[in-house]
């Protein structure tokens, strides 16, 4: 069942990292994505956000469950406080450009000799080295380079963004994340911190392991369309439906595929005997288009109900939220607002972790926070009179 935010309670700790406090500098993107996700799972996450900063819309989910402290780090004193919050933390998240947190006075050199446990994150597209470590770039640029984006698309046509997923969110914060965790339990044993490098560059190439298992193997080949994971296969890409809507089949296992042709009335056509047969592949997928396009994707998906052919409709943003399967595990929650967002994964049976918080307002928790890390209301003042903290 969806959960609805506007009844979360006020933060506890709660989720396998309840415990952990980490500090977020700022960022955009996949560094907030990283601070989501160890939110979720528990952990205390404080991020520093600019004073008289606003929110874009996407910030109200990649920065839930977080307290907001507004300092501005270029401020003559804004490393010194943020550096006040390294000294309490067990980590770090810093999403900049090769070189700005150490220009900041807030490089890892500089954080570690203060607290020398502390699991230090840096989050960038191309790495903290390389040729190419100080060009700008975006999801798609990692992606590109990393080989991803040129596997995904039609063989006669042009690549296909797969959303900021596979560099953003997947070869990224989802990385750093794992990444930070690890280097959390290295920390427990050892009492020594270190640095996390994650690149989307490196995280998109890690992604490709398998693609680059098969090809080693003679399986795979460098061309869009023609394999068994990109659309080449018959039995393993989206067919469109009489009303304009899709059915997603991945009947790769033989008696999958079985199946399916026989919910099809495919099951006798000697044209797809050779379910491995890649010379054919093509005549397959234009017969499995005519049949598909013969119903609706909802007739389709009553006639595949229960047979086991590993075939489904192919569901809108907004559909996946509602669907039944989705929606009896609390896959979605829903916010105050009425907007949807993911819920919290994985599950811990043991440890479970609580209902994902709103976003706070920014600066929130400025001063409860600095007053726990020891600056008195006096300091405060002058900070806040100096547009050094908000």
């Amino acid at each position: 069942m969806s959960t609805d935010l506007a009844a979360v309670p006020p933060a506890v700790p709660a989720g396998p990292l309840a415990g952990i406090r980490v500090i977020e500098l700022g960022g955009i993107g996949p560094g907030p994505f990283c601070g989501m996700i160890l939110a979720d799972l528990g952990a205390e996450v404080i991020r520093v956000d600019r004073p008289g900063a606003q929110r874009s819309a996407s910030d109200r989910v990649l920065h839930r469950g977080r307290v907001s402290v507004a300092v501005d780090l270029k401020a003559p004193d804004g490393a010194d406080v943020a550096l006040r919050l390294a000294d309490t933390a067990d980590a770090l998240i810093e999403g900049f450009r090769p070189g700005v947190a150490e220009r900041l006075g807030l490089g890892p050199e500089t954080c570690l000799a203060r607290n020398p446990g502390l699991v230090y994150g840096r989050m960038t597209g191309w790495g903290q080295d390389g040729p190419l470590a100080q060009a700008p770039g975006h999801d798609i640029n990692y992606i590109a380079v990393a080989g991803a984006l040129g596997a995904i698309g039609p063989a006669d046509g042009d690549p296909v963004v797969p959303l900021n997923l596979v560099g953003d969110m997947g070869g990224g914060g989802m990385l750093l994340a794992l990444g930070i965790t690890t280097a959390l339990l290295s920390a427990r044993t050892t009492g020594k911190g270190q640095v996390v490098d994650a690149a989307m560059t490196d995280g998109t190439a890690l992604q490709l392991a398998l693609v680059h298992g098969l090809m080693a193997a003679g399986r795979w080949t460098d061309h869009r369309e023609s394999n068994l994971f990109d659309g080449g296969a018959p039995f393993y890409r989206a067919y469109r439906t009489s009303d304009g809507g899709h059915m997603a089949v991945g009947c790769v296992e033989p008696r999958f595929y079985a199946t399916t042709l026989r919910v099809l009335g495919l099951a006798e056509d000697p044209l797809f005997a050779g379910q491995l047969d890649r010379a054919a592949w093509p005549r397959m997928a234009e017969r499995m288009a005519e049949v598909f396009a013969t119903r609706s994707r909802d007739e389709w998906t009553a006639a595949f109900t229960g047979q086991d052919a590993c075939v489904t409709p192919v569901l809108s943003l907004a559909e996946a939220a509602t669907h039944p399967h989705n929606a009896g595990r609390g896959t979605y929650t829903t916010s105050a607002d009425g907007a949807v967002q993911p819920g919290t994964a994985p599950r811990f049976l043991g440890t479970p972790a609580a209902a994902p918080r709103p976003a706070p307002p920014i600066g929130s928790g400025t001063r409860e926070v600095l007053g726990a890390a020891g600056l008195d209301e006096q300091v405060m003042d002058a900070l806040a009179e100096r547009g050094v903290i908000a």
